[in-house]
């Protein structure tokens, strides 16, 4: 083996590694790991609610944690929609 040859495996660069993107798009919108953690929480309460359901069918208590997990991100969405309008427009110093 010559050592001009490339390397089989990959090189991972640290600028373009998922961790990195996530750090980065959580300095520029703060409220995509909200969206996250809240939908997180919301599936951990849905199965920790899953097994004390009681009578309910499966398929309704499904249906209320899918739109408790939707309604959590729209919401993050939401705000922080409303979060950069007021940083974009607002809070921008005039030139």
């Amino acid at each position: 083996m010559s050592s001009n040859q490339e390397s089989v495996l990959p090189s991972f660069e640290t600028d373009n590694s998922q961790t990195s993107k996530l750090i980065r798009k959580s300095k520029e919108s703060p409220f995509v790991p909200v969206g996250i953690a809240g939908l997180i929480a919301v599936v951990g309460y849905g199965l920790y609610k899953l097994k004390h359901r009681g009578n309910t069918k499966m398929s309704v208590h499904l249906i209320h944690m899918r739109v408790a997990a939707q309604g959590f991100v729209v919401g993050a969405m939401t705000c922080g929609v409303l979060y950069s309008m007021y940083r974009e427009y607002l809070a921008k110093p005039k030139e």
